[in-house]
């Protein structure tokens, strides 16, 4: 199976069923994706499938097959992805930093597709679970590449 990831295409050796996450990580060695949860609920595993933000802890290889993913790696090629790192640099958003290559990934889904986002889009599209509460701060980075005014200090 050929899966085409950060824009180079790679053989892979893996049951069809397998994790994007697994292959991504173990496969590959690009360890910017972390394993969470792995039900699909903390969003540490995000990556961008066609621009989409995707669990990839649950996204079995064969589904994204012939698709554009994305991981962290290099989502500063991407205009908008460059912008968010910068702005969470900025913001100085990370604190433990574990969840935050799920976190820009998600930011930057949300903005490809939203690029002045409300604060009721940023609630929706942000569910990416944050263990040193630094949704203030990636809602302030959100609002600032929006053209808004954020509420974190």
């Amino acid at each position: 199976m050929q899966l085409t990831i950060n824009n180079e295409t790679y053989d892979i050796d893996a049951d069809g069923e397998t994790p994007l996450l697994w292959v991504i990580r173990d496969n590959l060695g690009m360890t910017g994706t972390k394993y969470g949860c792995g039900v699909a609920q903390c969003g540490a595993c995000s990556v961008l499938v066609d621009g989409v933000v995707t669990r990839s802890c649950v996204t079995p290889i064969e589904v994204v097959e012939g698709s554009q993913i994305t991981t962290i790696e290099a989502i500063e090629s991407d205009p908008v992805g460059k912008r968010v790192v910068e702005k969470w640099v900025e913001h100085q958003v990370p604190q433990c930093g574990y969840c935050q290559s799920g976190q820009v990934m998600a930011a930057t889904s949300l903005l490809k597709e939203t690029a002045k986002p409300t604060e009721e889009d940023i609630e929706y599209a942000m569910l990416n679970l944050c263990r040193c509460g630094t949704y203030n701060f990636i809602s302030a980075a959100i609002h600032d590449l929006a053209g808004g005014e954020g509420d974190a200090q």
